[in-house]
């Protein structure tokens, strides 16, 4: 049988642990009785949280009071919103096409901020690279194929090429996506929405409740560097983003129980 590529690094050190714990956190606060009747509400509030805080991560910092007002026109904030409109209706498809769901994300979030004919197409893939005259291809023609080869090894994890938890594969998602910017624009906000997305789709968020984004934002010093050491590849490198995702997750979810609480008031 074929390995699982992930596997592996649940065998680095405190990683198996902390993953169980911030599952044990996340199964605990979508237990809120907030949730019963008024859930609803309760998602609202953290998508418009969620949104804010990706912005802010991205560069874009606004106040979530004038977010919610309406008064903000800044066209990242604009798209990390109708990304996290959007995430809950591309739950099923996530799976089945994550190379179409990546576009699509894109295009949400980058409307504004990149030429049209940037949108949902990946850089320097959306560039065919230009030959030499002696018939060899040129660095960008490779580059090409390099990020289009790490796309497309992403999306086989994304469409069932991994049974490691539903968390390892969201954090690796994540970091991949960071390290690579596929995207023109706030790809940042494309990275922290796909990695929602597949804790949504696999089912250890299912209606998108847990604030992972403020998560980030709350220990954003450490969101940077532990993002930095997983692009290196070492295994201190990945370790690190691991336990930094998977702290994330359990402060998200302590929001969501913060965020129950105020509208039960």
């Amino acid at each position: 049988m074929p390995t699982d590529p992930l596997a592996p690094l649940l065998s680095l050190a405190d990683i198996a642990p902390a993953v169980d714990r911030a599952r044990e956190r996340v199964d605990e606060a979508l237990r809120h009785r907030a949730l019963r009747r008024h859930g609803g509400q309760v998602a609202a509030e953290v998508s418009l949280r969620s949104a804010v805080a990706s912005s802010a991560l991205e560069g874009y910092v606004h106040e979530r009071e004038a977010v919610r007002a309406g008064t903000v026109t800044d066209p990242v904030l604009q798209g990390a919103l109708r990304v996290a409109g959007a995430l809950p209706g591309l739950a099923d498809l996530w799976p089945r096409a994550p190379r179409q769901v990546l576009a699509k994300l894109h295009t949400l979030a980058a409307r504004g901020t990149v030429p049209e004919d940037e949108l949902g197409r990946p850089t320097p893939a959306s560039d065919p690279g230009v030959v030499p005259s002696n018939g060899q291809p040129s660095g960008q023609s490779i580059a090409l194929r390099a990020l289009s080869a790490r796309l497309d090894g992403l999306a086989g994890l994304v469409a069932g090429g991994t049974s490691v938890s539903p968390l390892v594969l969201a954090a690796v998602v994540h970091g991949e996506l960071l390290a690579l910017r596929p995207f023109a624009g706030p790809s940042g906000v494309v990275a922290r929405a796909a990695a929602r997305l597949t804790l949504l789709a696999t089912g250890l968020d299912p209606r998108g409740l847990i604030a992972v984004d403020l998560g980030h934002l709350d220990r954003e010093p450490e969101y940077v560097g532990a993002a930095g050491a997983f692009a290196t590849g070492t295994a201190d490198g990945v370790r690190s983003w691991l336990r930094h995702y998977a702290t994330a997750v359990e402060i998200g979810a302590e929001h969501l129980a913060t965020i129950g609480d105020e509208v039960l008031t």
